[in-house]
């Protein structure tokens, strides 16, 4: 069967991915098939492979599509920043509200990564690496002109890490906390533990 063309095909396409999100995250990759997409969606089962060759596929789609707007974006909102403490400042903001805005998305990401093929996993991990990387790196920095002590970089950009996404936990959108909130929260906890001394804790707000 040939694929829709034109925006008919790319708006199935999309609907196909939304729904995935919505299904996986609320029962998990196992228990969702394909012909469970199609009803959400309204199409035939047999469409969806038009786009999606297997469910294997889609779920790898949805975890590269994901983190490769997460880099981007990153990317983006780091342009030019070069002084390290800034530049950290600016990670926590955007980790927080990306990730607050897309937390089925994380989910999905963390949680079924189990479920990907060998080859499929490799290539979730590295671009789940380049991320992380781009934080030990400003970490580095930091370190490099005594602005930071955080002794060892990988762990500490795992932990700030760990800390920061685990919002999609916990957080929602009306609760107790707003994400700018949340975003100083957080940013006082990295800082304080990753700034040099006192006075630097003080200069940073």
């Amino acid at each position: 069967m040939a694929r829709t063309s034109g925006s008919d095909g790319r708006r199935t396409e999309e609907a196909i991915r939304a729904a995935a999100i919505d299904l996986i995250a609320e029962h998990g990759f196992a228990a969702v098939t394909l012909r469970d997409l199609a009803k959400e969606v309204g199409i035939q089962p047999g469409s969806v492979y038009r786009y999606f060759p297997s469910k294997n596929d889609l779920l790898l789609r949805l975890m590269v599509d994901h983190l490769q707007e997460l880099l981007a974006q990153w990317q983006a909102a780091s342009e030019g920043i070069a002084d390290p403490l800034e530049r950290l400042k600016t990670f926590i903001a955007f980790h927080v509200n990306y990730h607050a805005s897309r937390q089925k998305e994380v989910f999905i990401s963390n949680m079924e990564i189990r479920s990907l093929t060998k080859e499929h996993r490799r290539t979730v991990i590295a671009l789940r690496e380049s991320y992380e990387k781009s934080l030990r790196d400003l970490l580095e920095d930091g370190m490099r002109i005594g602005r930071f002590r955080t002794g060892d970089p990988q762990v500490s950009a795992y932990a700030i890490l760990a800390m920061l996404t685990g919002l999609t936990a916990w957080f929602r959108e009306g609760g107790r906390l707003s994400r700018a909130e949340l975003v100083r929260l957080y940013e006082g906890l990295v800082l304080e533990g990753v700034l040099d001394n006192a006075e630097g804790l003080r200069q940073a707000h």
